[in-house]
């Protein structure tokens, strides 16, 4: 099987002439990481094949290793695989920049030919335990699931005409300053070829740092703004960012932030206006505050749509979850790999629905997801592993079962 539109004859794919199986799919995932994260053979069991299909097989039913290897027959033991994995996978840095060529392995050269809107967030995945090697290693942030620590991991994504594809991450350590860690991720996403039009980001980053950062790199940027401050009913009246929560019309304006280091940065500053309408069970006015700078807005509606474009970070968080195999290991080099692999595994399904499964029309293709979605691409692989490694259908037990 061929994939992409250079190796069709002209005309063959406005009749549907192809069709893709599970096994192609699974080919190419599986050829696709080999190529980038070069996995070795440890040993006549852990062969380097056998390890991507029980990773694979894992990360398609969100389960871990151990019960993975459980549930295929042929499969080696569990600490067999970390085994495996920890003796060919490199160091943390090298495996990161491995896992960023993979995720720019397949992209669309259209995506190079001009400047594109690139969007950066953070995802915190909570962790109970210690850390392995340094304190470093574990994230503070706000509670979540009963915990204040996390792994935590940044991305960098681009959005464009539905094709949302991931283009760089990176592991986030405690402490680490927030503009280190736009700076990687912009000089990662560069080295692909695609270049920013302009960057979005979440309330996270609304920091001097960060926009000092952003404006001397000459990078035009629009983000949420953290409202701080005193509030409405305060005697002295509102002060900060909340003066603009008072604002009954949408407008323009800008603001001048100041850290504990005394710095200062000043950015342009959009409120949106709207009215809840029952959303969310809620009535009233709406006031959404918008920071940018190095941008001409149109409307405050433009502002609000391309800030809202935003989420589709946020969907492709969801699917990371999706496929993120579950583990309570406390290295962090398998906790990257499996954050890494889902985001793989989501990019090669952009890449399907783009280069094979798009139907070509003047204006641009049409994607259609419904042909194939993301649950649908994790199934074929987890059957197609059971195929391959077969299926435990049995197990020991102390008493008979009655019928």
């Amino acid at each position: 099987m061929t994939y992409g539109h250079k190796s069709y004859p002209e005309g063959a794919m406005r009749h549907g002439q192809y069709t893709i199986t599970a096994k192609d799919v699974q080919l190419r995932a599986a050829q696709f990481c080999q190529r980038h994260l070069r996995l070795q053979d440890h040993g006549p069991k852990c062969r380097a094949s056998v390890l991507l299909t029980i990773l694979f097989y894992a990360a398609a039913r969100i389960t871990s290793i151990a019960a993975a290897c459980t549930a295929l027959l042929k499969a080696p033991s569990d600490q067999a695989v970390r085994d495996a994995l920890l003796a060919t996978l490199p160091d943390l840095q090298e495996l990161q920049r491995r896992l960023n060529r993979a995720l720019a392995g397949d992209l669309p050269k259209a995506l190079r030919q001009r400047r594109q809107p690139l969007a950066i967030d953070l995802v915190l995945i909570p962790y109970h335990g210690q850390p392995l090697h340094d304190a470093d290693e574990v994230y503070r942030g706000q509670a979540k699931s009963g915990t204040s620590h996390f792994h935590a991991y940044a991305t960098a994504y681009v959005i464009r005409k539905g094709r949302r594809f991931t283009l760089a991450l990176t592991s986030v350590r405690k402490g680490e300053r927030l503009e280190e860690v736009v700076k990687r991720l912009l000089r990662q996403a560069a080295k692909t070829g695609v270049k920013p039009l302009y960057v979005l980001l979440d309330r996270g980053f609304y920091s001097v740092g960060v926009i000092r950062y952003l404006q001397a790199a000459r990078h035009s940027f629009l983000m949420a703004v953290v409202c701080r401050g005193r509030k409405a009913e305060h005697p002295q009246g509102p002060s900060g960012t909340r003066v603009f929560l008072t604002w009954k019309r949408s407008g323009w304006g800008r603001y001048t932030l100041t850290d504990a280091k005394k710095r200062r940065a000043t950015v342009s500053i959009c409120v949106k206006c709207r009215n809840y309408r029952g959303q969310w069970q809620r009535h009233g006015r709406q006031r959404l505050v918008y920071a940018y700078w190095g941008l001409q807005p149109s409307s405050y509606a433009w502002v609000h749509e391309t800030y809202r474009s935003r989420f589709g970070i946020e969907s492709s968080y969801r699917q990371l979850h999706q496929a993120r195999i579950r583990t309570c290991t406390r290295n962090p080099l398998l906790r990257l790999l499996f954050v890494g692999l889902a985001l793989i595994l989501r990019n090669v399904w952009v890449w399907l629905h783009w280069e094979v499964l798009s139907h070509p029309r003047r204006g641009g293709r049409r994607i259609d997801l419904a042909q194939l979605p993301f649950r649908a691409l994790l199934s074929w692989l987890r059957h197609l592993a059971e195929a391959v490694l077969g299926v435990r259908e049995k197990i020991q037990a102390e008493h008979p079962l009655l019928t």
